[in-house]
């Protein structure tokens, strides 16, 4: 099994598939959404991966108001290679590097997508952000609901969350919950259902190279749902996906 925490492996194994992978694209498209189209707006995305939330906002952001804070260096490499004009930076928000002293009250909008469920502390994750936002800058987290997977404990999950967990996450770390949306009702479920019924076999499929993120479903499949995705519900009792937007205080 690969190391839980090494996020270059991961990226290196992982990049090209997750690019593709349907479930990312519609959580960039609700963020995308979330986020709105403020000219003056600082934009940072914590655990900014290989840059793809913020290629995808660089279409109508200027660069130069996107920066990206992630712990893999070629996720970095990566996403500045995409994104030129942007900003990134390899950092552990526990341990910063000095190159983070210049963001402190930087960004008027902050992005967490995917990050907390694969942390031990996510109170103590999203404090450390807190002094590179604004005042009364506006946070949008991403975090997985509903069963968990063994190709999730694969890849480094430690929980997921429910919309009361994740809003209680983010009073203990200083923010306060605008609203929090169970999305992705029916169509994304039965996506995870299929990563779910997949399980170890995933997972293994993974790691001796037989087809990445997306083994076993096949390309028509992941089109199909990048379709049916568009009529997932943003908020319902049964979405599995977790999105919410919270307040610095």
């Amino acid at each position: 099994m690969a190391e839980r925490d090494d996020w270059d492996g991961h990226w290196n194994r992982y990049a090209a598939a997750a690019s593709r992978n349907p479930a990312q694209r519609m959580r960039q498209a609700r963020i995308a959404e979330l986020l709105g189209a403020e000219p003056s707006a600082r934009i940072l995305d914590l655990g900014s991966g290989q840059g793809d939330l913020l290629a995808r906002l660089g279409r109508s952001i200027p660069a130069d108001a996107l920066a990206g804070f992630e712990l893999s260096a070629s996720g970095v490499a990566e996403s500045r290679r995409k994104i030129p004009g942007a900003r990134f930076v390899v950092a552990d928000l526990f341990h910063p590097p000095l190159e983070l002293a210049e963001f402190e009250g930087w960004a008027t909008r902050a992005v967490c997508s995917e990050v907390l469920e694969h942390v031990d502390d996510p109170v103590a994750f999203l404090r450390a952000a807190r002094p590179y936002l604004a005042a009364d800058a506006r946070l949008i987290v991403t975090v997985p609901g509903g069963p968990m997977s063994a190709f999730d404990r694969h890849i480094g999950h430690r929980r997921h969350f429910t919309r009361e967990s994740i809003a209680a996450v983010l009073r203990a770390a200083g923010f306060l919950p605008e609203r929090v949306e169970r999305a992705g009702f029916p169509f994304f479920n039965l996506y995870r259902a299929m990563v779910i019924a997949r399980g170890e076999s995933l997972a293994e499929d993974v790691e001796t190279g037989r087809g990445g993120f997306t083994a076993g479903l096949a390309g028509a499949a992941m089109a199909g749902f990048q379709f049916l995705f568009r009529f997932n519900c943003d908020d319902s009792p049964g979405g599995w996906q977790i999105v919410a937007v919270a307040r610095k205080e």
